[in-house]
């Protein structure tokens, strides 16, 4: 299912399920989710084995207790945002080498809502790329047209955000969630038909960068269960907000995930 770019880099997984709390969920109530979802993940055993790629993004300080909750489960723990500099007098900020430090493996940038409110461009996005890349951290690379258009105006603009931001970064694997800024938060998700055509657009592109081996494509912007099934193939996974605030809901994308994997335990070891 993952988009191979390079015939000598490892396969990511096969299908990604990923989820951000934003900060609509208190240190307690955040923890309680992580056991909640950890629980359910002991009985599916795929995640464990890596033919199913989850990763979760709390806010900075739910970062230590998502770490302790997840170890073991193969579950990579992400932050909502990194520093685009490696360390100095810059208050309230958080390097990608401290994140690397304490096991973060994935830094969102990019998203629509730290352009929207707190006024990053595309330089700032493109230097919080290549500061996550140059500790190893993996990107999870935001990118989505403003307004609703035609699949081939949105493809040509997401395309321009992808090779803007990585600009002069270093080589390695991001992930690219496709997220419609006028999809994020609508009671849906944006249509089928025209996720798959900038998905497979984006896919295009990273397969004629072989820097990029092992990048994947997946939607995020509303959202929810059912979605991965339907686009199947065309996507690499899905990002999940607010539909996923129930932990039952979480597990059943992951569900989905399974089974287009088509795993059984038999066929691959932890």
């Amino acid at each position: 299912m993952s988009h191979r770019t390079d015939a000598a880099a490892p396969a990511p997984p096969r299908v990604s399920v990923g989820m951000s709390l934003k900060m609509y969920f208190g240190h307690h109530q955040a923890q309680q989710w992580f056991r909640q979802v950890a629980d359910g993940l002991r009985s599916r055993p795929a995640v464990a084995a890596g033919a199913v790629d989850v990763f979760v993004v709390p806010t900075y300080l739910q970062i230590p207790a998502a770490l302790r909750t997840f170890a073991g489960s193969g579950v990579r723990i992400g932050a909502q945002d990194v520093a685009a500099e490696d360390s100095g007098a810059y208050t309230g900020e958080v390097s990608a080498a401290e994140l690397a430090e304490v096991g973060v493996t994935l830094a969102e940038v990019g998203h629509a809502e730290r352009r929207r409110l707190f006024g990053e461009d595309d330089a700032a996005v493109a230097a919080k790329t290549a500061a996550a890349l140059r500790h190893g951290i993996r990107p999870l690379l935001c990118l989505g047209e403003p307004d609703r258009s035609p699949a081939p105006q949105a493809a040509a603009t997401v395309q321009d955000q992808l090779l803007s931001a990585l600009h002069d970064a270093p080589r390695g694997a991001l992930t690219i969630a496709y997220e419609p800024v006028w999809a994020i938060g609508a009671p849906a998700p944006a249509p089928l038909e025209h996720v798959r055509a900038v998905a497979r657009h984006l896919s295009s592109v990273l397969a004629g960068l072989p820097e990029r081996a092992g990048s994947t494509v997946i939607y995020g912007g509303s959202a929810g269960p059912g979605l991965l099934t339907e686009l199947g193939d065309d996507v690499d996974g899905v990002f999940l907000g607010r539909f996923a605030h129930d932990p039952a809901a979480f597990l059943a994308v992951v569900d989905e995930a399974v089974a287009l994997t088509g795993w059984a335990a038999d066929e691959v070891t932890a």
